[in-house]
């Protein structure tokens, strides 16, 4: 048995990274997992509970998949949970494909930093034991190393996701004052049109009745004659 552990302090809110955790795949940094599908979703006392299914290509030796029979492509079973209220999130995963021979059991927990409320800290521990074939240690050793190779991986990615998701606010707070915009446009031409029809629809009766021969003015036949 393996135990690694690692820690990470994000530059962001707990908020902004919890919401990038949820839209960390698919990305450019770890394409290594190819699919993910929601099993089970719920909420209980105001904290989201999500049961999901991760395809994911583990990168085993070939020697290792024939020994064991098993495909390149591994499912990963993962369980979360995200409580607002006290701002923790966990996620907790175990392999599927290959736990006969290959056991791995990784948690990482997203929590506010205690020195600073404006960043966020990312606890990550994985648990590896291999049995039932030979180089035990060895095995036990590569999938350690790829652990940690793909959570810097991740954590990189974690920022790419974070900076599509600012991408995303900035268009959005844009496009809606371009439309606030051009709506105060629309309704101040309109308003100006009434105001020119009105005063033309004005011009064009005043001419109107001084072309009837013998008009007077209704305010100038009101005046008493001295």
């Amino acid at each position: 048995m393996k135990i690694w552990t690692s820690e990470h302090t994000f530059n962001h809110p707990w908020e902004t990274v919890t919401q990038a955790a949820w839209r960390k795949y698919p990305n450019p940094m770890n394409p290594s997992v190819i699919g993910i599908d929601v099993v089970d979703r719920k909420v209980n006392d105001g904290v989201l509970s999500t049961h999901r299914l991760i395809c994911t290509k583990w990168g085993l030796p070939n020697w290792v998949n024939n020994l064991t029979g098993g495909d390149k492509n591994c499912y990963v079973s993962e369980m979360s949970q995200v409580d607002p209220y006290n701002r923790i999130m966990t996620m907790e995963s175990k392999n599927v494909s290959l736990s006969k021979y290959v056991s791995v059991d990784e948690k990482l927990t997203y929590s506010p930093h205690p020195t600073n409320n404006d960043c966020t800290l990312l606890r990550q521990e994985a648990v590896v034991t291999v049995k039932g074939v030979p180089l035990k240690s060895y095995l036990e050793e590569r999938v350690t190393n790829s652990i940690s190779t793909n959570a810097n991986k991740g954590r990189l990615a974690m920022e790419w996701v974070i900076s599509m998701l600012n991408t995303e606010v900035h268009e959005l707070t844009s496009s809606a004052v371009k439309s606030m915009d051009e709506l105060t446009s629309s309704a101040k031409k309109s308003m100006d049109d009434l105001t020119n029809n009105t005063k033309k629809s004005m011009d064009d009766l005043t001419r109107a009745f001084k072309n009837v021969e013998g008009f007077t003015s209704p305010l100038s036949s009101s005046i008493p004659k001295l």
